[in-house]
């Protein structure tokens, strides 16, 4: 079998086009790296470990308790019975999870075959299911049942066991698995079903990336009350600059931060660094110097085009998190 491609889209490693640098003033904004908890609590998120058996709802109020806050959110729902990565954005952070809605996703799951099947034509058949595919919603869904195209990364079959298969796969946002494995005991013409299933990556959320229990999040936050000891809240709890992490970039000069606060496009003056993977209408993330979250736009040219260029405009601002007045208006003098 030929080695497979394991990588998602957010894989792609950041590349940045330097079209004029500039340094940040300390007096302004902050690292991300080095918020505290209480801010952090409003502007943090969770790679939290579904368990089996709650609601992705319920699993989020427990944690909105827990925190004592008033508001959390989840960045993509799981069935009752699955398990895994679950991002939680907390506080104002809540805004950014639709960053998370079309990041790509990836599951390792148990298929049971209602009759046995060949291990090679197993594969074969996985094969065929590897790529864009169409999807019906399956009947108990929360979109419209109408026929869709989805893509599935990369699908290997890891081991199977009687009629059992254990497989991995990693695809587009939207794919439903149980009617993946569904369709494939229909290509074998002999029927499947889906028997367990755990998410084990949304973008860059991963499983070895402080994944944390209920549990473990309850003591953390137990130990910060009682002791006053930050360590394990901050060793959870990651800024919400995480939820972007897999979004291409541009990187603005200070002066040009509250400007986008107050709902202004991004033109060419304002722009640093520049992510080589931007094309026409793609979304990309506004970040400080400081790799702080500004909002989100849509790009009107490709990367190339925004470097070269001398002026215009060339992001229209769709969403904003930051406040403003964390950073000086343009015309305001620089604090040494």
């Amino acid at each position: 079998m030929e080695k497979l491609d394991s990588r998602l889209p957010s894989d792609e490693p950041e590349q940045l086009l330097v079209k004029s640098q500039d340094s940040s003033n300390p007096n302004y904004g902050g690292d991300p790296e080095k918020r505290s908890v209480k801010s952090l609590l409003q502007y943090g998120v969770v790679n939290l470990d579904k368990p089996s058996g709650p609601t992705s709802h319920e699993v989020v109020s427990w944690v909105r308790k827990t925190f004592g806050i008033s508001n959390a959110g989840h960045g993509g729902t799981l069935d009752p019975k699955v398990t895994g990565i679950l991002p939680c954005a907390l506080g104002k952070a809540t805004r950014v999870l639709s960053a998370l809605l079309n990041a790509g996703k990836e599951y390792i799951g148990v298929m049971y075959l209602h009759s046995p099947e060949k291990h090679n034509r197993i594969e074969k058949i996985f094969e065929l299911f590897t790529g864009k595919i169409y999807q019906m919603p399956p009947l108990k869904s929360s979109v419209v049942r109408k026929l869709r195209v989805r893509e599935i990364y990369y699908s290997k079959v890891i081991e199977v066991k009687n009629n059992h298969v254990l497989f991995r796969i990693g695809c587009e946002a939207g794919t439903y698995v149980r009617k993946f494995c569904f369709d494939i005991g229909e290509a074998l013409c002999s029927g499947a079903h889906m028997l367990e299933l755990r998410r084990t990556r949304v973008g860059n959320f991963t499983e070895s990336d402080n994944l944390v229990t209920l549990q473990n999040l309850k003591d953390a936050f137990t130990i910060y009350q009682e002791e006053g000891n930050d360590y394990y809240m901050k060793k959870l709890i990651f800024p919400m600059e995480k939820m972007v992490s897999h979004l291409p970039k541009i990187y603005v000069r200070d002066t040009a931060v509250d400007a986008l606060c107050h709902g202004a496009d991004l033109a060419s003056a304002g722009i640093c660094y520049i992510d080589a993977r931007i094309k026409p209408n793609m979304l990309v993330a506004y970040m400080t110097l400081k790799k702080e979250l500004i909002g989100f736009g849509t790009a009107l040219k490709d990367a190339l085009q925004i470097y070269k260029a001398k002026s215009g405009i060339f992001v229209k601002t769709n969403k904003i998190f930051m406040d403003r007045g964390i950073y000086p208006r343009w015309n305001e003098k620089k604090s040494n």
